[in-house]
């Protein structure tokens, strides 16, 4: 019986070629989509799932809290934090700290092979680690002992890229490594282990580890002492022995702030508490929008999941729509059969068999087309991920199920009304389509083009705010800057000489230096109060130091006072210039009323104090996602604090303008490597998750309009068949072109005006919350609605106009010779 289910499903798509290509490859481009959505899932809910002690590692947060502003939760602790926990509670089998070197985009690492040239290379990734981290976390060791790899002063701990990229085929083990870093020092390290990275990712995106004793942070560290309110920029994780309650241990946390922390946090003048999140929930948590690496929006994948069901689900209705409007071609067919004696369930499963039949075909196509494109899809998504039929059986067995289900649901309706004809009107040929079934099959395509107008608009607005962020004025100038890192002390010495000669060229407009440049993380801070306030009412500020051109480098405009100059000696003592928003929230009425005042703040019982002898203008130091806060700078006269040379050159060819500065660069510094950046360029990093968002929802919205037009374009052809007779007639009796095109096309234009209007407010209160993620925002305006309406209505009637100018042309003779 199956067999002949199949038999007849399969002579049915060879008779009817056209629609069978068109169901099949719309439900083959859905379920793609589907798959690539699905794969994209698996990877982001699959972080860390290889770790062995998965299920008892947590890492401790902080909730920071002072009166007068909002809790914010952070992945962060200070330093001591670890070592504390372990010694307090007994719950905790282990501690570690960890801490990205997070300064240096990459660091400067090099080998002198024994009678061989010094070689220098860039690698990312690198994180400082206590000795303890590898008892807790699953590496697999190919060179060393993951027990005492970084047990040792100067040790470091690298991945097999890495040793095969620097020593070979080499065995790595007890090599010494040179690293430069603007957070650590300058340092020689020893190779004590390699690591064999796992194809399941990790919130921990390491290259390498170095070992917090004996580099500059740890000598740092120990001239902080043991402060529980400084430095939280360290990433602390506890291992709980088995059977621990994670809940009741963290209700104990309290009476530990209490203890260890109280009387540091005081002198600040804010509180703590600390919090456990499980390891496994690091990269989908809701609460921590920041960790070692981004945490995964859930904004982002709940439109990838929106995308890929709506997807599916126009191709779902595109099969509803064409098998129902193709009912009169099989209506003969039902007839006999039920006259034959077949019963309506045998009827059912014979159509659901068609169904199940085209949708595995589609499902094979599907398969086929996710390993052609699950290349293109990594490089728009930013992942690695892989499929591979012998690993990953279980997906494509899910993959098979969801291709039945999809096969059972979009033939359902149509199984269900073909099998309810009435044998007698059916082979007297009365059968007529209903109103209710016309209906239908209208309301399905108003339905996929509301999520086709949806993606439009969406695309559309998305497209306009990554506009807008490029274009929009940031404060300062960031075109034609270079970036130059000094990582090394060699560059950090020789950086006077660097900075006169460079800018002695009549292409340079000036050159200028800092610790942090805008765009990047910046550690640095300070909680400041004015006269009269203490502690208890400062206001949080970022930090820059700066030499005396660097403002004017970046064209940061003054807003009362002045700016750094060489002529004020002075400026490198106790001078600070900070921007508008610092000045408000510190409470000044004008900006020219905080010239001359001093701000202080406190650190271990000694207060600080600053003359104001500047305001400059607020400018975004941080991506547009973020709000202006606070910001200072401080002219410092000690060279090591100068973490990049920022070069301002005039418009024209850059390569000439880079040549120089990189002669200049060797003719100072001829051990290390000339490397630099475009300011601008490196800005835009901060919007690459935005950019990826777009890409993805820009193809996809692509693939929506075309499957829904696949439909459209199928049951404009059906209609156009159906009236073949009537538009012959129509000819004879002198109708026009036009006429005729018009008539087939108004009433599917009508149905995609209809889902434009209730598309609209869908789309603007859902593309509305999205951009609530950004502080600064392109508003959503009418334009986009219209540009939207024009670009539906143009897709419609050139799906719809083609088929109708076919039939409209075509030789009325031939359609009426059968009369």
């Amino acid at each position: 019986m199956i067999k002949s289910y199949f038999k007849v499903a399969w002579r049915s798509m060879m008779k009817n070629k056209f629609f069978s290509i068109v169901n099949i490859f719309g439900l083959a481009v859905g379920l793609t989509c589907c798959m690539l959505i699905a794969l994209y899932l698996h990877y982001e809910t699959s972080y860390d799932s290889y770790q062995k002690n998965i299920d008892n590692l947590y890492q401790v947060g902080t909730t920071n809290i002072k009166k007068g502003e909002k809790e914010d939760k952070a992945p962060y602790t200070s330093p001591p934090v670890a070592a504390a926990l372990k010694q307090e509670f007994p719950e905790i089998a282990e501690s570690t700290k960890l801490l990205n070197l997070f300064t240096d985009d990459v660091n400067l690492i090099q080998y002198a092979p024994t009678n061989s040239d010094k070689k220098s290379f860039l690698e990312g990734h690198g994180f400082l680690a206590d000795s303890s981290f590898f008892k807790m976390f699953t590496y697999n060791f190919i060179e060393g002992n993951a027990n005492i790899a970084l047990a040792n002063p100067n040790s470091i701990v690298v991945s097999e890229t890495m040793a095969k990229k620097i020593f070979g085929d080499q065995p790595a083990i007890n090599k010494v490594l040179h690293i430069s870093s603007n957070m650590n020092g300058d340092n020689n390290y020893t190779v004590t282990g390699v690591f064999r990275p796992v194809n399941s990712p990790s919130h921990i995106d390491a290259n390498f580890f170095l070992s917090f004793s004996g580099g500059g942070m740890d000598k740092y560290l120990q001239q902080q002492g043991n402060d529980f309110a400084r430095n939280n920029m360290f990433y602390t994780y506890v291992l709980l022995k088995r059977g621990t309650n994670a809940a009741r241990l963290e209700s104990k946390f309290p009476y530990f702030v209490k203890k260890y922390e109280a009387n540091d946090l005081k002198r600040m003048g804010r509180e703590k508490l600390q919090f456990l999140t499980p390891v496994k929930d690091i990269h989908l948590s809701k609460e921590l929008t920041a960790n070692v690496t981004a945490p995964a929006s859930r904004t982002y994948l709940f439109v990838l999941v929106s995308i890929a069901i709506f997807t599916l689900l126009i191709a779902c209705i595109n099969f509803m729509n064409l098998s129902t409007a193709r009912s009169s071609k099989r209506s003969s067919e039902v007839g006999v059969r039920k006259v034959l004696g077949a019963e309506k369930s045998s009827l059912i499963r014979q159509f659901l068999g068609e169904s199940v039949l085209m949708t595995f075909i589609a499902f094979l196509i599907a398969v086929i087309f996710t390993i052609l494109l699950l290349p293109v899809f990594n490089q728009v998504s930013g992942k690695q991920i892989i499929l591979s039929f012998s690993a990953d059986k279980s997906l494509l067995l899910y993959f098979l199920l969801m291709a039945l289900i999809t096969g059972l649901i979009a033939g359902s309706y149509p199984a269900f009304y073909l099998s309810s004809f009435n044998p007698v009107k059916v082979l007297k040929g009365k059968l007529t389509n209903s109103l209710a079934v016309v209906s239908i099959r209208k309301g399905l395509v108003i339905f996929q083009f509301i999520i086709s107008v949806v993606l439009i608009i969406a695309s559309v607005v998305i497209a306009r705010q990554m506009n807008y962020m490029r274009t929009a004025d940031l404060g300062f100038a960031k075109d034609q800057q270079i970036v130059i890192p000094l990582r090394t002390n060699d560059s950090k010495a020789v950086y006077s000489a660097l900075k006169n000669e460079t800018k002695s060229s009549t292409k340079i407009i000036s050159v200028g230096a800092s610790a942090y440049y805008p765009g990047i993380s910046n550690p640095s801070d300070a909680s400041f109060y004015r006269d009269g306030q203490s502690m208890n009412d400062a206001k949080h500020t970022r930090i820059n130091y700066v030499d005396e051109d660097f403002l004017r480098t970046l064209d940061i405009k003054a807003a009362s006072g002045r700016l750094f100059s060489a002529q004020f000696k002075s400026d490198t003592g106790n001078r600070i210039i900070v921007n508008e928003t610092a000045i408000k929230e510190l409470g000044f009425a004008t900006p020219q009323k905080a010239i001359g005042q001093n701000i202080h703040y406190d650190l271990r019982g000694k207060q600080y104090s600053f003359q104001v002898v500047g305001v400059v203008k607020d400018f975004h130091y941080e991506d547009l996602h973020s709000p202006v806060t606070p910001y200072g700078f401080q002219l410092v006269s000690d060279k090591t604090q100068y973490n990049y040379l920022i070069v301002h050159t005039k418009a024209g060819n850059m390569a000439p303008v880079l040549k120089m500065i990189e002669n200049v660069w060797h003719k100072y510094d001829k051990n290390d490597p000339f490397e630099y950046n475009f300011l601008d360029e490196q800005f835009q990093k901060n919007y690459e998750a935005d950019n990826r968002l777009a890409a993805i929802v820009g193809y996809f919205t692509v693939i929506a309009i075309v499957i829904s037009c696949l439909g459209l374009f199928g049951l404009a052809a059906f209609s156009a068949e159906q009236r073949t007779k009537e538009i012959g007639v129509r000819k004879v009796l002198g109708a026009s072109v036009s006429t005729i095109v018009s008539l087939l096309s108004v009433d599917f234009l009508k149905l995609i005006i209809m889902s434009i209007i209730i598309a609209s407010p869908i789309a603007w209160w859902a593309m509305n919350k999205w951009l609530q993620g950004f502080a600064y925002r392109k508003p959503i305006d009418w334009t986009i609605f219209a540009y939207t309406t024009i670009i539906a209505i143009i897709i419609g009637i050139l799906t719809i106009g083609s088929q109708a100018l076919k039939a409209a042309v075509a030789n009325p003779v031939k359609s009426l010779r059968s009369e």
